[in-house]
């Protein structure tokens, strides 16, 4: 996990040439948020990059990162996700800091060249996710 850093052990700054991130709230409660990340790179890239990723989280089922004076421990668990692209990875992580703990489904579905990764809610993930990808098929 250590070689992977900081942002890719909680999941998010996968790094890939091109890249687009936007994050959104419905209720302004951390519960209600989603960020939907895009990533461009060749097929094979794509599929060793993420796939090392999901791996490395999956493979530590409990880990801790420090966030300024903060300890996160994060927990991992695979998740299932919609059989869409042509390839899919997806996890819950469980965040737990000064006893309160939150839960955040991450998924990520490869289309060609272009790698969607839904982030947020299990709920809200789960409901977007058709239409993410949809929209990455387009404009792959």
């Amino acid at each position: 996990m250590e070689k992977l850093g900081s942002d890719a052990a909680t999941g998010s700054g996968l790094d890939f040439p091109r890249k687009a991130k936007v994050s959104f709230t419905y209720t302004g409660s951390s519960t209600s948020e989603v960020s939907e990340e895009l990533y461009s790179d060749s097929t094979v890239k794509l599929s060793k990059g993420i796939g090392k990723v999901f791996d490395a989280m999956l493979s530590c089922p409990s880990y801790q990162v420090a966030s300024g004076s903060t300890v996160v421990t994060i927990k991992t668990e695979k998740a299932g996700a919609a059989r869409l692209g042509d390839e899919r990875w997806s996890q819950l992580l469980t965040f737990t800091a000064g006893g309160r703990s939150s839960v955040v489904k991450q998924t990520a579905v490869r289309t060609g060249a272009v790698v969607v990764v839904l982030s947020g809610g299990p709920g809200l993930v789960d409901a977007h996710l058709v239409k993410a990808v949809a929209k990455a098929q387009r404009a792959d």
